[in-house]
C-alpha cells in the first residue's frame, strides 16, 4: 500500500521449527511483538501480525522522501512438533487471506539457520508450503533470510565462502529465486543498524519486482 509519501510493505515469515522466524520478525519490527525462546519443541502455534513504527525518510521515490511501515506475519514452524501439516497450512492460508487479501504480500521470507544445512528432505516442507500457498509466481515473491549469521564468522568463513560450500539443495533454491537472500546478524552491529540493513535489502527486492504484490482470496 502506498500514497505519495507513505508506504507499507507486507512480509510473511516461513521456516522450520526453531529456525528463528519470530526473532527475525522482531528485528524487522524493532519490537518484541512475537514470542521467541529456545525450546525443544515448536514455540509459535498461531499466525500473528506485527506492525513496525514509521521509518521517516527511509527512501526516496519520484523525488519525494517516503515514510516506511512494515507489517510482518509470523507463522508456525513447518513441520510443527504438535500441529499437523494440514492444520498449519490451513492456519497460514487463512491468515494470508485475512491480513493481505486485498493489500497483497510483497515478499515471503524463508527463514533458514546458517548452522543447519538445507537438505532435500528439509527443503521439501517449508518450500512446498510456500509454493502451494503463493502459487506459480512464488519464485518472484520469495527470498531467504539466513539467521544466526554471526556463526559464519565464528567458523572462519565469509558470506561468499559459506554460499560456495552450501548444499546443492540450497544452491538450486537460490537459483530458483534469482539469488534473493539476506544474512541477519545478532552480534557486532546494533539491532537498529541490523534492522535498517535488512529492510534496505528487502526494499531492493521489492523494487526489482516493480512493487508488485500477491493477493489472496
Amino acid at each position: 500500500m502506498m500514497d505519495s509519501n507513505k508506504m507499507t510493505i507486507n512480509l510473511a515469515l516461513f521456516g522450520m521449527t526453531q529456525s528463528g522466524k519470530s526473532s527475525a520478525g522482531n528485528i524487522l519490527l524493532g519490537s518484541t511483538d512475537f514470542h521467541s525462546s529456545f525450546a525443544p519443541c515448536s514455540v509459535t502455534k498461531d499466525c500473528s501480525l506485527g506492525r513496525s513504527c514509521h521509518f521517516h525518510s527511509f527512501m526516496r521515490r519520484g523525488g519525494q522522501e517516503v515514510t516506511l511501515q512494515v507489517q510482518v506475519l509470523d507463522t508456525p514452524g513447518y513441520p510443527h512438533s504438535r500441529l499437523s501439516k494440514k492444520h498449519v497450512k490451513q492456519e497460514v492460508r487463512e491468515a494470508l487471506a485475512h491480513h493481505f487479501g486485498q493489500e497483497g504480500l510483497h515478499l515471503a521470507l524463508l527463514v533458514q539457520r546458517v548452522d543447519v544445512p538445507l537438505c532435500e528432505q528439509e527443503e521439501s516442507s517449508p518450500v512446498q508450503m510456500i509454493q502451494e500457498l503463493l502459487g506459480h509466481a512464488w519464485k518472484n515473491y520469495t527470498a531467504i533470510l539466513f539467521t544466526h549469521a554471526e556463526k559464519i564468522e565464528e567458523a572462519g568463513f565469509n558470506e561468499d565462502e559459506y554460499l560456495h560450500e552450501a548444499s546443492d539443495t540450497l544452491l538450486t533454491l537460490l537459483n530458483s529465486i534469482q539469488h534473493r537472500y539476506i544474512f541477519q546478524y545478532k552480534k557486532g552491529n546494533s539491532l537498529n543498524e541490523q534492522r535498517l540493513k535488512t529492510l534496505e535489502r528487502i526494499m531492493e527486492f521489492i523494487k526489482e519486482n516493480c512493487y508488485q504484490v500477491l493477493t489472496f482470496k
